[in-house]
Order: structure tokens, then C-alpha cells, then sequence
């Protein structure tokens, strides 16, 4: 019997869960909601994510979700309190699961604006570690760079540097990858810092702690990434998302548009 998973995310951040997923285990339903009508997420209210997330659970209410994968750190950040209680169901988030593989004394978070501005990795990390610190630095540009059908790698180079140099002045021995998305842009990111900083990707936390929790079958096998697991769900433009599926996960998959504010 399959588990029924829902991803949620602003746009295609959430591929970097999907694909740790899709090559660990073959015993998911999976839904993938992409809010594409109102990426980023990261620009926005606190109040409006709030919002946005009581939308996202009324959409998923009537899936029988086993558990939901929360892939966009900003409703992390704003909404967590939402998501938990309005579906009653186990909720894997991003900064709680991160926040256990911390290791160091010096930590640096790359996100977006209101995901810093709500402070929550800083409040979550310390008062798991002490005497840590941790600097944050808000990206505002990444989202929509990365987002695009063909992003520009001389652009993301460019950022890269402006976002990384005052991380990198403070000595810090960890940087944590606070959105979805930047990981997708590791490679770049990896070349602008010294081989002795770690970079850590949330996503990796949490479907580790997913898979602690809802077991792998002793004769489920990945050898290759499962498409016919897996549907995925858009807000608008469903012929551009579509591209972008086939450009970061090398898949072709009809997707479904949906509007989240006739389920409200």
C-alpha cells in the first residue's frame, strides 16, 4: 500500500525534496502543489504567507495525505503553526529537521527576506546549540533568477558573490541553504566558498528524518528516478512549469493547474 505524501513549495524549490525522494523509495503517492501564480514567497507579508498557507491546506485536505513535506522555508518560517494544526497529520519541515544536523558554533543562513526577517532558524538553531551564532543574510534576487525557464549563470555568479561575501567575513564554518530553491544553484554557490565550510542543504534533513519515520520496505529498490509515482499540480502557466520539471528533473508529466483560492 502506497503512503500519500504532499510537497508543497512556491515553485520549483521543492525538487530538490523530490528528487531525494523519488531515488530513495518507491512506495509514495505523491502530490506536488507548485503556488506558480504567486511565486516568490519570500518577498511577501507575514500576514499574506499566513494566509496562503490556510489556502495550501484546503487543498490538501480532501488527498488523505500520510504526511505532508513542507518544501518552502518562508511558509515554514510564517505558517508552521497552520500546517500542523489544521491537518492533523505529520508535518516534515525544513528548519526543524536542519537544525538537528547542525554541528558547528558559527552558522550562516542564505534565504529569502521574510524568511530572515521572521528570525526562525536563528530562534529554532539556538536553542538546540549552545553558545552559537548565527548571521543571516537575505537574498531577494535568487528566487526569481532561479525560477526562470534558462536561468542566467553570470547572474547567479554575480549574486553568489553580494550574497555570500558577508557570510564569509564572519568566519562562519556552516552554511545552511534557507531556501528551497538555493540548492538547485549548489555548484555555483559551492565555487565561491573555501573547501572547509560546510554547506547544508535542509532537504537532505528532512527526507532523512521522513524516512526514519515512515520506513523503507525491505524490497523497495531505487535504481532510477520513479515518474509514475508522482503528480504535479500548478496555480498558473502550467506549459512553463512543465519545462522547468523536464529541465531540473528530466521528467515529462501532464500538470494539472489548479486554483487554490476557490478551495479558500
Amino acid at each position: 500500500m502506497k503512503l500519500k505524501i504532499g510537497i508543497f513549495d512556491s515553485g520549483i524549490g521543492g525538487f530538490t525534496i523530490l528528487k531525494s525522494l523519488l531515488k530513495t523509495r518507491r512506495d509514495l503517492e505523491i502530490f506536488y502543489l507548485a503556488d506558480t501564480k504567486r511565486v516568490p514567497y519570500g518577498n511577501k507579508d507575514f500576514e499574506e504567507i499566513r494566509s496562503f498557507a490556510k489556502e495550501i491546506c484546503n487543498w490538501f485536505e480532501d488527498k488523505n495525505l500520510d504526511a505532508l513535506l513542507v518544501a518552502c522555508n518562508t511558509t515554514n518560517a510564517c505558517a508552521f503553526d497552520i500546517l500542523e494544526n489544521y491537518l492533523k497529520i505529520p508535518i516534515f519541515d525544513l528548519i526543524n529537521s536542519v537544525s538537528e544536523i547542525v554541528t558547528k558554533k558559527n552558522i550562516g543562513v542564505l534565504a529569502t527576506p521574510l524568511t530572515i526577517k521572521t528570525s526562525y532558524y536563528k530562534k529554532i538553531i539556538e536553542t538546540k546549540i549552545d553558545k552559537v551564532k548565527v548571521f543571516q543574510q537575505a537574498c531577494p534576487e535568487f528566487v526569481s533568477e532561479i525560477e526562470k525557464i534558462k536561468p542566467n549563470f553570470n547572474k547567479l555568479n554575480y549574486l553568489s558573490d553580494l550574497y555570500l561575501n558577508p557570510l564569509l567575513k564572519k568566519d562562519v564554518q556552516e552554511i545552511i541553504l534557507g531556501c528551497s530553491h538555493y540548492p538547485l544553484v549548489y555548484d555555483v554557490l559551492k565555487n565561491k566558498m573555501p573547501s572547509n565550510i560546510r554547506i547544508i542543504d535542509p532537504s537532505v534533513a528532512l527526507v532523512n528524518k521522513f524516512n526514519n519515520s515512515f520506513l523503507i520496505p525491505n524490497n523497495d529498490s531505487c535504481k532510477s528516478i520513479s515518474q509514475e509515482i508522482i503528480k504535479f499540480y500548478a496555480t498558473s502557466k502550467s506549459g512553463e512549469f512543465s519545462k522547468k520539471v523536464k529541465y531540473w528533473l528530466e521528467i515529462n508529466k501532464e500538470i494539472r493547474s489548479v486554483n487554490l483560492r476557490s478551495n479558500a
